[in-house]
């Protein structure tokens, strides 16, 4: 086994498929095919499925990508360990955010500071950016609760309550609160499963004895608000995302506050990396008055 046949595998799990592995690598594709087909052969494993142009990874390529993952990981620590004595000034910074507001603040200081630093910034649910620190495909995460991981370091942004929000000419009756009894008899328009925001409102309402259940689903917050605007229904954010937008009225939630932590974290053997400390240490001096 050769490090450039790892090498090889591990950028066509990473980058679904031959081709474009061999463009992250600046291979041709031949090469790329040819470190695969001699690493199959010398184990007599098969580490992925090709039909008719599709590549996917079999039950033993996953097993293998788990550890290629901790392979380059701290091949990249390494790299960072060697060079720390010089300047934060380039480098890939990635996140992934259930939300971006929350991070916007640290992120501005964070460009100020190191302009050479490229950010690159995905959104996903509260499960999709556990999964994508776990996956090493992000360095910092962003999401609507504090995982009680042992391994995730995390800091605390700020606190915020869940509120319900409707287009303008939306008739509730003139209320400007709603109790969940209330909000039951409304088309209710949800994230999808994982998001924390519809968690914690389908659980503080199931402890109140109300079912409640959306008629529409919508997977990412910006497909909710675009939906509630066309006057659909009522979605659910959390005050500090809420925003403003002329489209909308806010109608708070009768009742027991239903809150979110939004935090910021990373895994806690990547928090020493230079870009991920750096992008840390900003968030803390952020909240210090």
């Amino acid at each position: 086994m050769r490090y450039v046949q790892l090498r090889a595998f591990h950028n066509v799990a990473i980058h679904g498929g031959f081709s474009r592995a061999a463009e992250a690598l600046f291979l041709t594709q031949p090469a790329i095919s040819d470190q695969i087909r001699k690493l199959e052969e010398q184990y007599d494993v098969l580490l992925f499925n090709r039909h008719k142009k599709q590549v996917t990874i079999t039950a033993q390529g996953a097993k293998l990508l788990e550890i290629t993952n901790r392979l380059f990981e701290n091949e990249r620590q390494a790299l960072e360990l060697l060079s720390e004595t010089q300047s934060l000034s380039s480098g890939v910074l990635r996140i992934s955010a259930d939300s971006a507001h929350h991070v916007n603040p640290v992120l501005g200081r964070f460009r100020a500071l190191y302009p050479g630093i490229k950010v690159s910034m995905r959104s996903a649910n509260t499960e999709g950016v556990i999964d994508a620190l776990y996956a090493y495909e992000a360095d910092i995460g962003v999401m609507g609760e504090v995982p009680q991981n042992a391994d995730i370091n995390v800091e605390i942004l700020g606190t915020s309550q869940i509120v319900a929000f409707a287009a303008v000419g939306f008739e509730t009756g003139g209320r400007e609160k709603l109790s969940f009894a209330d909000l039951a008899d409304f088309p209710l328009v949800f994230r999808e499963r994982g998001s924390k925001t519809r968690q914690k409102l389908q659980e503080a309402a199931g402890e109140a004895g109300v079912n409640l259940a959306p008629v529409i689903e919508a997977e990412g917050r910006e497909a909710v608000r675009e939906i509630v605007a066309s006057g659909a229904g009522i979605g659910f954010v959390s005050e500090a995302e809420y925003g403003h937008d002329d489209r909308f009225r806010l109608i708070r939630l009768d009742g027991p506050p239903v809150t979110m932590d939004e935090a910021l974290i990373c895994l806690r053997e990547r928090s020493r990396g230079k870009l991920v400390s750096a992008f840390m240490a900003l968030a803390t001096q952020e909240k210090t008055p």
